[in-house]
């Protein structure tokens, strides 16, 4: 019984911890940063705000968790598209590129909450780590899809080719996200395989559209 109840312990102290950090991310995104108090975080979350101190020892801490926990999610969901996938290069970077500019990366309110964290990188010196961290996991995975490609690459030109797709991909992502209504479905998806083929020189055919899994929450 005594080890059931430390798992117990455990998964709902993880729980508490993701309800706070999606409790930060909503009010981010709602009015910024500034809107994250710790007494609005505790309302929105449904805790006291003393409680906030257990798991985060200050506001500042916890904000930038919540931004983290953004960065890494986008990231993530672009790896967890290579689940499934051959083993041909050009297939996993497809794929990687798709997921990274269909739902649920294509979303407006993760741009907003994006957004709402830009202005105070620039005064935060822990914050623009986080911010750094999360580019370069991205960068790096999109690099590493890039040098399995079957072609022969000069000194240096796969990281610069990793920094022009990410760039292409950011910009696609925000219009993408923002401007829905503008594309034509998985249209964005096509000009993003389009442009990181014509930057690589190779050809990239979409992937299909995974169906969504009735057992899977987002």
């Amino acid at each position: 019984m005594q080890p059931a109840r430390r798992l117990y312990r455990r998964e709902s102290e993880e729980n508490r911890r993701s309800a706070l950090i999606s409790a930060t991310q909503e009010l981010v995104a709602e009015g910024g940063p500034e809107a994250a108090t710790v007494r609005a975080i505790a309302a929105r979350a449904g805790v006291t705000p003393g409680l906030i101190r257990h798991y985060f020892q200050t506001k500042d801490e916890l904000t930038r968790a919540a931004y983290r926990a953004l960065m890494d999610g986008m990231t993530a969901k672009g790896a967890d598209a290579l689940d499934g996938v051959g083993a041909l290069p050009e297939e996993r970077l497809a794929a990687f590129v798709a997921a990274s500019l269909r739902p649920p990366v294509l979303d407006a309110g993760a741009v907003v909450l994006w957004a709402g964290y830009m202005h105070k990188v620039r005064s935060d010196p822990e914050l623009l780590a986080v911010h750094e961290a999360g580019y370069l996991a991205y960068r790096d995975t999109l690099q590493g899809l890039i040098e399995a490609l079957p072609r022969k690459a000069k000194p240096g030109q796969t990281r610069s080719e990793a920094i022009a797709c990410n760039a292409l991909i950011d910009g696609l992502w925000i219009e993408g996200s923002l401007l829905r209504t503008t594309f034509q479905p998985d249209e964005v998806v096509a000009i993003g395989l389009r442009s990181v083929a014509a930057i690589l020189g190779v050809e990239l055919t979409a992937p299909p559209v995974p169906l969504p899994d009735p057992g899977k929450t987002l």
